[in-house]
């Protein structure tokens, strides 16, 4: 699904991260490749900000090394956020853009641009309350639980982000706009029994 004008974009940041949380631990590329399921020279990719990564691919490597997705996040740290801070969950042909801070304990604010095919590319789940999601522009094609939902320009809907979903531009020219909130926020730090707001992020299980 990724163009080969853009295999990279959005791990340029995500990437070093991951490879200095392992190199922390001790751990080898080997060791984490194949606790996540990709090969090593992928994995050496991705840490050198090389190749983009599915979302539940990342997923899978923050859970090998014991770390959240949200830990990856760079936070507004003012009161009005112009444009929201460039930030990577996974996904292939899109750029996102937080637009809630740190310090925001109900709900997380995202907004993604996706190109012509680009998406998430594969199901995954957030140990989240709900997920709702707003089209401002183009269409969205989500799969939510096998149930396919396509919205146009101006169509919302909510599901439970427990459940596995999967999502993409379905336009073949041009541009999809979305809004997501999820709540709770993702949190940054591994949860622990009676731990506050959400849970570590887990990849849908084939």
């Amino acid at each position: 699904m990724a163009h080969s004008g853009d295999k990279s974009a959005g791990m340029e940041e995500v990437g070093p991260k991951l490879r200095a949380t392992r190199l922390a631990q001790g751990l080898s590329v080997t060791s984490v490749a194949e606790q996540a399921g990709v090969t090593k020279g992928f994995l050496s990719l991705a840490e050198r900000g090389k190749t983009r990564v599915s979302v539940p691919v990342l997923l899978r490597i923050c859970d090998v090394l014991g770390i959240t997705i949200g830990s990856l996040f760079t936070y507004p740290d003012e009161p009005v956020v112009h444009g929201g801070i460039p930030l990577y969950m996974g996904g292939v042909d899109l750029q996102e853009y937080l637009l809630t801070p740190v310090d925001e304990k109900w709900v997380q604010v995202q907004r993604t641009t996706m190109q012509p095919g680009g998406g998430s590319d594969g199901a995954y789940t957030l140990d989240a309350e709900s997920i709702f999601v707003v089209v401002l522009q183009g269409q969205l094609s989500l799969e939510v639980g096998g149930e396919v939902r396509i919205l146009e320009t101006g169509d919302s809907t909510t599901f439970s982000a427990r459940t596995p979903h999967n999502w993409f531009n379905p336009s073949a020219t041009d541009e999809s706009q979305v809004l997501w909130v999820i709540s709770p926020p993702l949190p940054l730090a591994p949860s622990t029994v009676n731990s506050e707001p959400g849970a570590t992020p887990r990849v849908a299980s084939d």
